[in-house]
């Protein structure tokens, strides 16, 4: 997943310089170099002709690093990018929504901790945690998807209320019926329902595990953006970013295994029991 961060960040790049070559200061640097260059070619007699224009580059350059080097707009086109990727507006239910939004916002202000580090070992190593992050989210956005489905399926919300009674109806069906044939039949149509209602059950327990470990995880991600305002050099040799990336990985991991256990007995695609 560190990959989606990576490519995410290519697309932040080419979107900051084309912010940068597009704002009104550069339009205004742009203008008065043709200008001056066209009426007042040579102000000064040592000025040399290609003056205006070589100032205008540089003045164009200094836009455009301060643009690529702005943290905070880094950030915010970060998120926009992240939000395109990991879309809220593709979670219906309200509730789920507005954690994915939380997961996001998060994610922004960690990047924009990332940012605002020079480069060195603290940057780097909180550069892989926001990678590990972005995995995290990954799978707080799969997470959230699953749970959205099963929280809207019709069908599951049906099989709920019929299945009960239908076993009670065959249940008391099977007792007055005198024919071998048709109580065996009966008998494997009963363990049938049995066998769905069971598999009913277990996928509400997984779907509410998931949705409490949802919980956990935004409240485990509010913790780790406390934690990465805290690293500095010192946090570097003590262990703690070290500490701080095993516990993500350990996030991750888990979210990874419960999704792909929901995956096993669930098709959110589809919606029903895999």
């Amino acid at each position: 997943m560190t990959t989606i961060r990576t490519e995410l960040q290519q697309r932040a790049t080419s979107t900051l310089l084309q912010y940068a070559l597009f704002r009104w200061e550069s339009a205004v640097v742009l203008a008065l170099t043709i200008v001056l260059s066209f009426l007042l070619p040579r102000p000064f007699f040592w000025w040399p002709r290609f003056g205006w224009p070589l100032l205008g580059l540089i003045a164009l350059a200094v836009i455009v690093y301060s643009s690529l080097t702005d943290a905070e707009a880094n950030a915010e086109i970060l998120l926009t990018l992240f939000q395109e990727q990991f879309n809220p507006r593709t979670i219906g239910d309200k509730e789920l929504r507005a954690k994915l939004e939380s997961a996001l916002e998060y994610q922004r202000r960690i990047e924009t901790q990332v940012r605002q580090q020079k480069n060195g070992v603290i940057r780097d190593r909180l550069d892989d945690t926001a990678g590990q992050i972005t995995a995290w989210l990954s799978n707080i956005y799969q997470l959230a998807l699953r749970l959205d489905a099963y929280t809207r399926d019709d069908l599951l919300a049906r099989e709920r209320d019929l299945i009960p009674r239908e076993l009670e109806r065959l249940t008391e069906q099977r007792g007055s019926e005198r024919n071998p044939a048709v109580q065996q039949q009966l008998d494997d149509v009963i363990a049938g329902k049995r066998n769905h209602w069971q598999a009913l059950r277990d996928l509400d327990a997984r779907m509410k595990q998931a949705a409490l470990q949802l919980d956990q995880s935004l409240t485990a991600l509010a913790t780790v953006y406390s934690q990465i305002q805290l690293i500095d050099a010192q946090s570097i040799g003590s262990g703690r970013a070290e500490r701080l990336q095993a516990d993500i990985q350990e996030q991750v991991a888990r979210l990874n295994d419960l999704v792909s256990s929901i995956n096993d007995v669930y098709n959110f695609n589809t919606k029903g029991l895999g």
